[in-house]
This record gives structure tokens, C-alpha cells and sequence, in this order.
């Protein structure tokens, strides 16, 4: 094989496993961040992967056991229906920000441009991830049991331990299933979010804080009674006009009828 097809090769898989890790490490810390660097840490401290220059700082066992320790806090906290989604409120100020650092510490030692491209998509990539798992625990908060909030912290961690995997070891089957979950990610959202507005709706007419959304019961009761005090009123005019009435009893028995 000539040695210039071998180079185009190489530069070929190099470029796809830069771009895997980039999406998949800002994917992963969209979830869970603290799984995300703890297992890029472990593996490159293990010397299964090998991590640019700017992330290689995760291998440290400082970084490794800051962010166990961390997980360990989050593996509890993630599994209490209610704490979740306060967790979740308050990591969107640490997993966005974190996913597009990673993203921009994946690309390695290139232009300054790039750098800032890297870091926007994955900030994007971070805050889609964080939406649709903080939107779907807000949802699943609703069930009045608990297995339900377990099962899917779950399967949440089992996702990113393998998805995460599957861009370290398997690009291209990683950019692949990445396109069908941006795909998912684009129906699910819209109704993630109208789903959170009825929640916070309801919640708040609980309060008090809003006045509770009318019934198509309480509609048509108030249109029926429209429609009869118009009936009247026409009635009203036609007594006066006929004589039946004076001006006087008209207008008093329109002021009780309003």
C-alpha cells in the first residue's frame, strides 16, 4: 500500500476519533458530568485511551477523585424524586459550561477559531443532553412512586458509561447513533417543554399562584347564561316598546337583571 494512502488514513481515523471525542465527552457531561470525567480520567490513567494535551490534567488522581467522589453524591441524589430535578436546576450552570470546556480541550493544540467552534457545539451538545434528561426527570417527578426515578437514574448512568465508551473505542458507530438521538432530541424537546409549562401551571394554581384553567363545562355555563341575559334584555325592550311596561321598569328590572 503506498505510503500516502497509509497517511490519508491515518489523518482520516485521527480526525474521526478528535471529532467522537469532542461530541461525545460533551454529550456525556450533559447528564452526567462527574461520570463523564471520572471515566475519561480512569481510562486514560490506565492508559486505554490517550487524551489530548489540555485534558490529559483528568488523569490525575486529584481530578479522578474529586469527580468519583462527586458521582458518588450525584448516584444518591439522582434516585430522590424532587432532589433530582433541584440537582439538575442547579448543575445547568456546571454541566453546560463543563461540556463546552471538554469539547475545546478535545481538539487539541489548534487555532484559537477552532478552539471557540469546539466549545460552542459542545456547550450546544452539553445543553441539549441536560435539557431532555432535566425535562424528562421533571415529568417522571409526577409518579407518586419512586422505582420509577431509580430506574430511570439508571439507566441514564448505563447510557453514558457506554455511550461514551462507543466514541472512545467506536467512532463511527458513535457519530451514527449521535445523529439519531439529535433527531430525538428535535421531536422530543417541544414536548419536553410543554409538558414542564403544565406542571409549573398547575403547581402553581395549587399555590394560588394562577388563576386555574377554565373547564369546557365552566365555558359552556357561562355562554349559556350569556345567551339568556341577551334573550332577556331583548324581552326587556320589546315590553317597553310595546307599552307593556314604563321607562322606569325597564330599566330597573335591566340593572337587577346586570
Amino acid at each position: 500500500m503506498p505510503f500516502g494512502h497509509t497517511s490519508s488514513v491515518d489523518e482520516y481515523q485521527s480526525l474521526l476519533a478528535v471529532i467522537s471525542l469532542t461530541l461525545g465527552a460533551s454529550w456525556a457531561s450533559g447528564i452526567n458530568l462527574y461520570a463523564a470525567l471520572a471515566m475519561l480520567g480512569i481510562a486514560s490513567a490506565t492508559g486505554n485511551i490517550d487524551l489530548p494535551p489540555d485534558l490529559q490534567t483528568l488523569e490525575n488522581p486529584l481530578v479522578i477523585g474529586a469527580a468519583c467522589v462527586m458521582y458518588f453524591v450525584e448516584f444518591f441524589a439522582d434516585k430522590i424524586p424532587g432532589v433530582d430535578s433541584t440537582w439538575d436546576s442547579l448543575h445547568t450552570f456546571v454541566r453546560i459550561p463543563a461540556g463546552a470546556l471538554l469539547a475545546a480541550g478535545a481538539v487539541g493544540e489548534v487555532t484559537p477559531a477552532l478552539e471557540i467552534a469546539a466549545g460552542i457545539l459542545g456547550g450546544g451538545m452539553a445543553a441539549t443532553t441536560h435539557a431532555m434528561k432535566a425535562g424528562t426527570r421533571l415529568a417522571v417527578n409526577t409518579s407518586p412512586e419512586p422505582f420509577s426515578n431509580v430506574g430511570v437514574s439508571l439507566a441514564e448512568d448505563a447510557v453514558v458509561f457506554a455511550g461514551l465508551w462507543a466514541a472512545l473505542t467506536n467512532p463511527l458507530v458513535f457519530l451514527g447513533l449521535l445523529v439519531l438521538f439529535i433527531a430525538l432530541a428535535i421531536w422530543m424537546l417541544p414536548k419536553i417543554w410543554r409538558g414542564v409549562k403544565f406542571i409549573f401551571r398547575k403547581i402553581g394554581e395549587l399555590f394560588g399562584a394562577t388563576p386555574q384553567e377554565e373547564t369546557y363545562a365552566s365555558i359552556t355555563a357561562r355562554n349559556h347564561n350569556t345567551a339568556g341575559t341577551i334573550k332577556e334584555l331583548e324581552r326587556l325592550n320589546a315590553l317597553r316598546a310595546s307599552g307593556a311596561i314604563s321607562d322606569a321598569e325597564h330599566e330597573k328590572l335591566k340593572s337587577e337583571l346586570l
